[in-house]
């Protein structure tokens, strides 16, 4: 059994639902703080891009 294989075994309603719940708002933005805190000042502009996106992505689920 291949990596792809076994990902997309553990994609099922219950595991999106759950990763849903993790990726809260409040999450997304700590994690973009801490990515924020590690990387270039240059990348700050594409982390809060990238939470951006990813914030509004669970909005519309």
């Amino acid at each position: 059994m291949g990596f792809l294989d076994k990902a997309k075994g553990l994609v099922n309603e219950a595991n999106l639902d759950k990763a849903r719940k993790l990726a809260s708002d409040e999450n997304v933005d700590k994690a973009a703080d801490v990515a924020k805190k590690i990387s270039p000042d240059s990348a700050d502009g594409t982390i809060d891009a990238a939470a951006d996106k990813v914030k509004s992505l669970n909005d519309k689920s």
